[in-house]
């Protein structure tokens, strides 16, 4: 079967496929909008239309596991190519778990796709049901954000190193296969095979890679690492089975690149939500007139609760348990360089400034809002497009800081949250993509699926009027629904 692309692949995509399609195990180390969820999903079929594989596993974060079935797949898989994709839930409803079982009909002849969230191979049942499905095929095992398995303490890393052994070909996917240290490589290569980078021991792998002494705490001895060594020669070992890209590299890729990161709501954003929106739709139907003003004022309080925070009538504000804050910690592992974060709510703003300090150092992290003072306001803006600071994260609203700024040194904006304002969004958007920037800019949305949340980014990104949507024919009902 001669292999026909769905979507035509970019210049350093097809280097890409032709360097690792065949190769039994190899990483991806595409930064973060270079395409490599496309190289992957070429990849499987090709193998499949040469009968090499009847079937692919891919296992991603939460947060984008979805995305492959929905997204990722049907945009660039061919349409010639059969196939049956099934996504993991631990609870499935009727209709998923027909869809789970499908996946081990010997009578369907088509290339079978298993999509699972990393977290859940922390589990048993993860584990085992994803091992039976591997047992029983010939299988390319794919883990996409590659740098969520770097921890070989863990009980998810030592399951997927395992089930990795019974598969035909192996594939990692990350932007950034080192996050904080080069000990990361050694889990994640290890899932590719034995020895890849020639060691079979995660502490001969330190020993020879980092700068390793003995400190005496509590009357015991601990092995602590305090420096690295040798990193040319570990570059050279990974260069024999790997491709890095950056954007900047990628001359044939569009100037704004927009990506979509979900965030699952937890039990207590759900609930909350719920009632929030029965009560909402209610008063509102109870009025006799409704305003734009009503309608987004009810839409203002479902979005905080999807942001992490509930907002009393007196102005008191309540945090609510939330994942959203590691969702955007594993967006910027996949990212080089600085980093541009909006956020929509103070009291957003206030935790990922703290959380960015407390693992990046207080010289890392700038905020830019209402609370900013003018002198601090301006030593951000210079530290941030000096490209020797130490001045990774500018933090801040798009109503103080979406306007007049250049903010150029940065590659990557992430949208913890959105503004209701189209102008803002444009606005802050430019905030990066100016006069100035030789690189391209990647956009990405932190957005809970079937909230309003979803519905404020769809809209933006459509650029449409929010407050002309959500009043035209009654749907302000869709909104809050």
């Amino acid at each position: 079967m001669k292999y026909e692309f769905k979507t035509q692949p970019f210049a350093h995509q097809k280097t890409a496929l032709t360097r690792s399609w065949n190769k039994k195990s190899y990483g991806l180390f595409m930064e973060m909008g270079t395409g490599k969820s496309k190289v992957l999903i070429d990849t499987i079929g090709i193998l499949y239309g040469k009968g090499a594989i009847d079937s692919a596993v891919i296992i991603a974060p939460k947060g984008v596991f979805k995305n492959w079935s929905t997204k990722e797949i049907p945009d660039h898989m061919p349409e010639y190519i059969d196939r049956h994709v099934a996504v993991w839930s631990p609870a499935p409803r009727k209709d998923e778990k027909a869809a789970l079982m499908k996946l081990f009909d010997v009578n369907v002849d088509k290339l079978k796709i298993f999509v699972i969230n990393v977290e859940a191979l922390s589990t048993k049942k993860g584990v085992k049901f994803t091992e039976n499905f591997i047992l029983g095929h010939q299988t390319l095992l794919a883990v996409d954000e590659s740098t969520t398995i770097k921890n070989p303490k863990a009980a998810r890393t030592k399951a997927i190193v395992k089930l990795a052994k019974n598969t035909k070909f192996k594939r990692l996917l990350t932007g950034s296969p080192i996050t904080k240290s080069p000990l990361d490589l050694y889990s994640q290569t290890e899932v590719l095979g034995p020895a890849m980078l020639g060691y079979t021991s995660f502490y001969s792998f330190q020993n020879h890679f980092g700068e390793v002494v003995n400190r005496y705490f509590g009357g015991r001895t601990v092995r602590q690492v305090v420096g690295y060594r040798n990193l040319e020669e570990l570059t050279k070992r990974l260069d024999t089975f790997s491709y890095r890209v950056l954007k900047k590299d990628c001359l044939d890729l569009p100037d704004k690149l927009y990506i979509r990161r979900d965030v699952t709501l937890t039990a207590e954003q759900k609930k909350l939500y719920s009632e929030l929106k029965e009560l909402a739709i209610t008063e509102l139907e109870n009025k006799e007139t409704i305003s734009v003003t009503n309608i987004l004022t009810q839409l203002l309080r479902l979005h905080q609760i999807v942001c992490g925070h509930v907002k009393s009538d007196d102005g008191t504000e309540t945090p609510v348990e939330s994942n959203r804050i590691d969702e955007l910690l594993e967006v910027i592992g996949e990212m080089q360089g600085k980093v541009i974060i909006w956020a929509n709510y103070r009291q957003n703003i206030l935790e990922i400034v703290e959380t960015l300090q407390g693992l990046f150092g207080a010289d890392s992290v700038a905020s830019y809002f209402g609370d900013t003072d003018t002198d601090e306001r301006e030593h951000a803006i210079k530290e941030f497009q000096d490209p020797e600071s130490p001045l990774r994260f500018f933090v801040g609203n798009t109503q103080t800081g979406g306007y007049g700024i250049t903010l150029t040194e940065a590659q990557n904006v992430i949208y913890y949250s959105n503004s209701f304002d189209l102008e803002k969004r444009l606005q802050s958007e430019d905030r990066a993509h100016r006069i100035g920037q030789t690189n391209k800019v990647t956009y990405v949305d932190l957005v809970a699926k079937d909230t309003i949340d979803e519905k404020i980014v769809t809209a933006l990104r459509n650029k449409l009027d929010l407050a002309q949507e959500v009043l035209g024919d009654e749907k302000w009902k869709n909104w809050l629904g």
